[in-house]
């Protein structure tokens, strides 16, 4: 086991070295250039100033050449310079050291989406089983309806119906941010209410689409594998439903949904971009979005390789949940 864990990390490495190649190329391919950002509302700026902002961030140099020195700099785990004015390290405008660690762009994403992630298992995947056990019933269909109507949503639109009823209208929940304005005058009880009531439409935005899909796939996995002979053999032996279920269909139907699982751990930063950016979270989807809209080459590479890394990370898992999940599965 720890042999191959070894050689897949050793693997990780050259898959790595491509994605980043072809996403630094792709950015590059983008019109216009992050000094534009400086220099297009500046009527002072002189060609010879723009020169010389395109020197000191390389842009006069082959494309190849500035990924080779971005490489050179991403192996001492030294992602540069922000293009942003401030010229903050990229790795402290995410991780923050001077912000409480729950106010840090890389933690509000990562709680975020966990979060999200455990409500989509818990209630998906029983959802799917009993709608597999059940076909064909009225719980079935209810519940085919209901989760393709939550497939179909848009999650910005979702949004902001969820803001104008729950916010607006009831005044129930916040709308925005990730704290109240006198939050630092709450207890320690009123703190953790007041992030937990800002996190509720978030939380619940992200994991509508998840849900539906996830719980559709726990159904046809579950449909295929409960009209195996194995299956047909244990129900005539006389073995109670709930055991053929539970004991014997379930773990050999958990194999697709731990794909989908391993698949999931990129979307913790992908997925964070719109609900990111209409709930004005500062985390990394809304990061993210400012780095592409001001060209913030450093910035963007910087969580791109964040989402390579979980990608990969993300298979690895997946492999490893196969052997757990089916002996007949063995490490090579």
């Amino acid at each position: 086991m720890l042999i191959y864990i070894f050689k897949r990390h050793l693997e990780m490495i050259p898959t790595l070295f491509g994605i980043t190649l072809i996403s630094f190329l792709i950015i590059q391919l983008a019109p216009g250039k992050p000094t534009d950002v400086l220099t297009e509302l500046n009527p002072k700026m002189t060609p010879e100033a723009r020169e010389k902002l395109e020197k000191m961030y390389h842009l006069d140099k082959p494309v190849i050449v500035r990924y080779g020195l971005w490489l050179k700099r991403v192996v001492r785990l030294d992602f540069g310079e922000s293009f942003s004015t401030d010229r903050r390290p990229v790795m402290e405008k995410i991780w923050d050291t001077k912000q409480p660690l729950p106010d840090r762009s890389l933690f509000i994403t990562f709680l975020i989406n966990i979060l999200s992630m455990f409500i989509i298992f818990i209630i998906a995947i029983p959802i799917g089983i009993s709608s597999a056990a059940h076909q064909y019933s009225l719980y079935d269909k209810i519940t085919t309806v209901f989760v393709f109507v939550g497939f179909a949503v848009p999650a910005f639109w979702l949004a902001l119906l969820l803001m104008i009823f729950f916010g607006v209208q009831l005044d129930w929940l916040p709308i925005s941010g990730l704290k109240s304005m006198d939050y630092e005058s709450f207890s320690l009880f009123g703190k953790f209410w007041d992030r937990t009531q800002h996190l509720i439409l978030p939380v619940f935005v992200s994991a509508v689409g998840g849900f539906a899909g996830l719980s559709r796939f726990m159904r046809s996995s579950m449909l295929e594998v409960i009209r195996q002979d194995y299956i047909t053999t244990a129900r005539a032996k006389g073995l109670p439903e709930r055991k053929v279920i539970y004991k014997h269909a379930l773990k050999n139907a958990l194999l697709p949904i731990i794909t989908l699982l391993g698949l999931s751990l990129p979307g913790l930063i992908g997925g964070s971009v719109i609900f990111e950016s209409i709930f004005s979270i500062p985390g990394m989807g809304q990061l993210f979005y400012m780095g592409v809209m001001t060209r913030d080459y450093p910035l963007v590479m910087c969580i791109l390789t964040i989402g390579a890394v979980l990608t990969l990370i993300g298979n690895l898992l997946a492999d490893l949940g196969y052997m757990f999940a089916d002996p007949r599965i063995k490490a090579k």
